[in-house]
């Protein structure tokens, strides 16, 4: 008869020990699938800073979603490389910048749209905000009345107008749109108002029509709209943002 011991089914199962660690281990993976334990993160993230489209942007990283060329190379609008390539060395040799940060820049775009006839028709104001959101590519937020005038049939809270307010790679995209589609496209067009300053280097202007922009269809709306744009720029002078839009071909008549 051998002298080694039988291996019992009971030496063959895990240890109660193991178990209880690999089921403590899973637990917290449950209570995250839950709606409970979804709720609980997202209040945690609140508390610690992060904000939900900071997530969405790390995803997206790292999953590649980052616009590609047909070459391969990252996705850089037009406007932002012509003014990283040309515009900047241009503005250093005019003014004589003696450091790079002193170069002014375009800091973002603010587009305006009256909708006051939605006072009336509440359709309207939908109708309008769709196009601006067309138009710009980012949705609009809506702006009411802060109070009641009978006399227009104006209630408080009532949708008068639409912003959007563009930076980066949209407000890239839509100066390009502007300037080389929309306002050859205006009729009897005879140039940008070169007056039109505030004194701080922000420049703005007026369409009487949005159906200049290529996104529009005329046959597809009802009203046409006019809008009012603003272009903020980091220039010290009117002088400086007024050189700094005509290198980016903003056509002034003066």
């Amino acid at each position: 008869m051998s002298d080694t011991p039988n291996e019992t089914p009971e030496a063959a199962a895990p240890a109660p020990e193991a178990a209880q660690a690999e089921a403590a281990a899973a637990a917290p993976a449950a209570h995250e699938a839950s709606p409970e334990g979804a709720r609980a993160k997202a209040k945690a993230d609140k508390g610690s800073g992060r904000k939900r489209g900071d997530v969405g942007a790390t995803v997206g990283k790292a999953h590649g979603r980052v616009a590609k060329t047909p070459d391969g190379k990252d996705y850089e609008p037009r406007m932002k490389q012509i003014y990283r390539e040309k515009i900047r060395a241009a503005m250093k040799e005019q003014f004589g910048y003696s450091n790079d940060m002193q170069i002014p820049k375009i800091e973002k775009i603010v587009v305006n749209m009256g909708i006051g006839e939605a006072v009336a028709d509440s359709k309207k104001a939908d109708a309008a905000m769709k196009d601006l959101a067309a138009i710009t590519g980012q949705k609009p937020s809506s702006r009411k009345s802060r109070k009641a005038v009978a006399a227009f049939k104006l209630r408080e809270n009532m949708v008068v107008g639409a912003k959007v307010t563009l930076r980066q790679d949209r407000m890239y995209e839509f100066l390009d749109r502007l300037i080389t589609i929309a306002l050859p496209r205006v009729r009897d067009f005879r140039g940008l108002n070169g007056k039109s300053f505030d004194g701080r280097g922000n420049f703005a202007m007026g369409l009487k029509e949005h159906t200049v922009f290529p996104e529009i269809n005329y046959d597809e709306i009802d009203q046409t709209w006019g809008m009012d744009i603003v272009v903020c720029t980091t220039a010290r002078s009117d002088q400086e943002a007024k050189a700094l839009l005509k290198e980016f071909q903003f056509p002034f008549e003066n």
